[in-house]
């Protein structure tokens, strides 16, 4: 091929379906399909919320049969998928339904893809690339936040390495993402707020990315305009289905972006801090967020000028001294408002890990390399020790 060739693809699932009750629109799926066995994946928090039974409760109108896995809790670990594989090809099903937040849709669309494979692991672990997708794959969020149900790539613990680990093949997009914003309304304020921050995080780093391209932005750019006015609504008043379904959209929006863009040096250096202390990734997402936009947004500040105005914090294309100060000092302040941790060591992160966490964060090279500045182990280590001790000096 001439090396000169330059080209972007985009990538995102056969069908995307959005809208309330949404989730009722595989009535049709069912009937007209030939569909045998389903194996759902699910969480224990959706099961107790009684979301997992109103998918039952469509399914067995079919008279179909079908087979839950509902036992994940907190992040997932390779191990998950392994297990859910297993259950899978044991079932021998010929359709999976990922229904739940970003573990569950995770751990379904892996377990799709690795299907009557063979050495599940050397997949997990970037050794093998998947090359199909033998059963169909339906993925439903619960929450508004990771964007799982549309992305390419899925994370998972290495706990033997501490680390949090990430595949990425076309083969996890779905064949339907259905997205339901009623859904989300049994979600308890905390992951509302953690999850929604994590959406905007897709958006800004899939906006910033060096793999960005006009049409990723207006993915992108569009999330982060929905954001401000939903977001706060959307954790302190659950109810409110107005902003649930924008921050549907917010996620939504961003997942595309993102699955196509990539994100970059916030994710990597959330990974160490799941696979090492096992914080939530749209916790851990949510604080880094600010402190890498106070280190390296001067290298952005054009990219910020636009986000700051999406945003609604002003003009800043004559003083775009100030624009770095405005964006990180907004999101630091947000997340006081949504009562999310602000710093590390309330998250009882070790400070004498941060020069660990920093090496392995360095080394996840294909999000620090789609990061629009040049970053060293020295620079990730000083973000990590300004997360650890809180606060912005000019807040």
């Amino acid at each position: 091929m001439n090396n000169l060739i330059q080209f972007n693809d985009f990538y995102s699932p056969e069908i995307i379906r959005f809208g309330k009750d949404a989730l009722y629109s595989l009535d049709d799926e069912f009937q007209n399909n030939k569909i045998r066995k389903i194996f759902i994946v699910s969480d224990i928090g959706v099961k107790k919320a009684g979301i997992t039974q109103k998918l039952i409760d469509i399914i067995e109108k079919h008279q179909i049969s079908y087979e839950v896995s509902s036992d994940l809790f907190g992040e997932p670990a390779q191990e998950d998928v392994i297990s859910n594989v297993n259950k899978g090809n044991e079932f021998n099903a010929d359709l999976v339904i990922g229904i739940g937040g970003g573990a569950s849709l995770d751990v379904a669309k892996a377990t799709a893809a690795l299907m009557n494979k063979g050495n599940i692991e050397d997949y997990l672990n970037g050794k093998e690339a998947i090359e199909e997708r033998t059963v169909k794959s339906i993925l439903i969020p619960t929450t508004s936040g990771t964007g799982a149900e549309v992305t390419r790539n899925a994370i998972f613990e290495n706990k033997s390495e501490q680390l949090k680990v990430g595949i990425v093949s076309t083969y996890l997009l779905p064949d339907i993402a259905i997205i339901d914003p009623h859904l989300t309304i049994t979600c308890p304020a905390k992951v509302t707020a953690s999850s929604g921050v994590d959406a905007f995080t897709h958006a800004f780093e899939s906006f910033i990315s060096v793999k960005s391209t006009p049409l990723t932005k207006i993915y992108s750019e569009k999330s982060m305009e929905i954001f401000p006015n939903a977001i706060k609504q959307a954790v302190h008043y659950k109810h409110n289905i107005c902003a649930r379904e924008d921050m549907a959209w917010v996620s939504l929006l961003g997942g595309v972006s993102l699955a196509n863009a990539g994100v970059g040096v916030v994710h990597a250096m959330a990974y160490p801090l799941g696979g090492r202390y096992h914080i939530e990734h749209g916790v851990a997402n949510a604080l880094l967020l600010p402190y890498v936009i106070k280190n390296i947004g001067h290298a952005i500040e054009n990219e910020l000028v636009i986000v700051a105005n999406l945003l609604q914090l002003g003009d800043y294309k004559m003083k775009k001294y100030e624009v770095v100060d405005a964006v990180s000092n907004y999101l630091y302040k947000l997340l006081q408002e949504l009562n999310l941790p602000t710093n590390l060591k309330d998250l009882n992160v070790s400070e004498e890990d941060l020069s660990h966490l920093a090496s392995q964060a360095i080394n996840v090279k294909r999000l620090i390399d789609n990061t629009p500045y040049d970053l060293t182990e020295e620079m990730l280590l000083e973000i990590y020790n300004q997360a650890f001790v809180g606060g912005f000096q000019n807040e």
